[in-house]
């Protein structure tokens, strides 16, 4: 059903619970995974994929540790990671075509503030063809 799941991460303690919902749906299906983060900081903006900083260091590390992650439980995965803003670079992600879901964890935002600023979930469902799996995040207040 899903053979290409892009799992977007932020590399905050929220990604557990999408980790943990995907690793028992992708050993299901037998998917493949791409496990997505964006880079935001000022070096990410401003330089892009050349872009040096220990922030992105830390990125590329926290990407490589849930991949081996998902490995370990057999299942197939790989690490991308983009640069700028998080709605844009996964929209662009999602319109090569090299997916078929998009899973996110949601933070659970009040209704006034994604109003006013937007969310990158809200913005990304209602830009992409694929379908989308929110998650709230375990422990988010509502």
């Amino acid at each position: 059903m899903y053979k290409t799941i892009l799992v977007t991460l932020d590399g905050t303690p929220s990604d557990r619970t999408i980790i943990e919902h995907i690793k028992q749906l992708a050993g299901i299906l037998h998917s493949r995974l791409v496990l997505l983060h964006v880079a935001d900081g000022w070096a990410a903006r401003t330089f892009g994929a050349d872009a040096v900083s220990p922030e992105i260091n830390e990125d590329k590390a926290y990407l490589d540790n849930v991949r081996a992650e998902f490995l370990a439980a057999g299942i197939q995965a790989k690490a991308e990671l983009a640069y700028g803003e998080p709605a844009d670079e996964i929209v662009k992600w999602v319109q090569k075509g090299e997916c078929d879901l998009v899973a996110m964890t949601t933070h659970g935002h009040r209704f006034v503030a994604d109003l006013f600023l937007g969310t990158t979930a809200t913005r990304v469902r209602h830009s992409v063809g694929v379908p989308v799996l929110l998650l709230k995040s375990r422990g988010t207040l509502s």
